[in-house]
């Protein structure tokens, strides 16, 4: 995945008896929340880009690594999209202050983002300024793992809980009967009609691997289209952290606080 950097050490929060690591700069508005991808971290070479990119413009920016990523406590395989959005919550209720907020979210982290809208809209006063989805990957339990499951897979998720399998990253994944069920119960996004209330801006590879140029499509087919931007980088693969993908990262970033500002003064 990204490597990692050396960078000052994580302050942990408890949330449901693990310690979740985070790191949060004070700046000024907007605020920037980084949501990381399954099993990256808050170290990855997009996270550090935008660590550094709100530094100099002195914009506050918060970031963490879910249970079993990182420098939390925790395994991967135990974690659930609801526990995962929980911590997320709880973090960024910790550090945000009221101001415009901007959430990144990359993979997993967008459809972690897309969810913690639905929350956030429901109780101000956090008003949601922005998206940037790198890559996302909403509903990709339902939409990306279910639909390959073989009889052998079914099987193991019958008489384990767990099936395992290869993956282009890692020498495997473990996937739990619990992490399959919980995304579908309770944390889909790609329903008809989702308003987040917000400007949307999606970065998307076509050497993407990982996730399929359909799940954007229909992603942007459930929103509103005139607050979606999406923005297609021919060469680019799923993590998106060459030098290029990363300026077109910060670009759209930069684009999103103007708009917020621009919005702001209206207001």
């Amino acid at each position: 995945m990204d490597t990692n950097t050396i960078t000052e050490p994580p302050e942990f929060i408890e949330i449901d008896n693990e310690k979740i690591a985070t790191r949060h700069r004070i700046g000024n508005n907007p605020d920037v929340f980084w949501l990381g991808g399954y099993r990256s971290n808050m170290l990855g070479t997009k996270a550090q880009a935008v660590d550094e990119w709100t530094k100099k413009k002195n914009i506050s920016y918060t970031r963490h690594d879910y249970s079993g990523h990182g420098e939390s406590t925790g395994k991967y395989f135990e974690g659930t999209i609801s526990k995962w959005l929980g911590q997320s919550l709880t973090v960024f209720r910790r550090y945000a202050k009221n101001n415009r907020q901007i959430l990144i979210g990359s993979s997993l982290g967008g459809w972690i983002a897309l969810r913690m809208v639905k929350e956030l809209n429901k109780q101000p006063p956090f008003p949601i300024a922005g998206l940037l989805l790198i890559a996302p990957a909403p509903d990709f339990t339902k939409e990306l793992i279910e639909p390959r499951l073989t009889e052998a897979d079914k099987e193991q998720l019958k008489t384990k809980g767990y099936f395992e399998e290869k993956s282009a990253y890692f020498e495997t994944n473990i996937w739990q009967k619990e992490t399959l069920e919980d995304g579908e119960k309770n944390n889909l996004v790609l329903t008809p009609n989702f308003d987040p209330n917000c400007p949307v801006h999606i970065i998307y590879g076509l050497k993407d691997d990982a996730v399929p140029m359909k799940l954007i499509d229909k992603l942007v087919s459930v929103l509103p289209k005139e607050r979606v931007i999406k923005t297609i980088i021919d060469d680019g693969d799923h993590q998106l952290s060459r030098p290029e993908d990363i300026e077109v990262i910060l670009r759209s970033l930069d684009d999103l606080v103007n708009i917020t500002e621009e919005s702001a003064l209206n207001n």
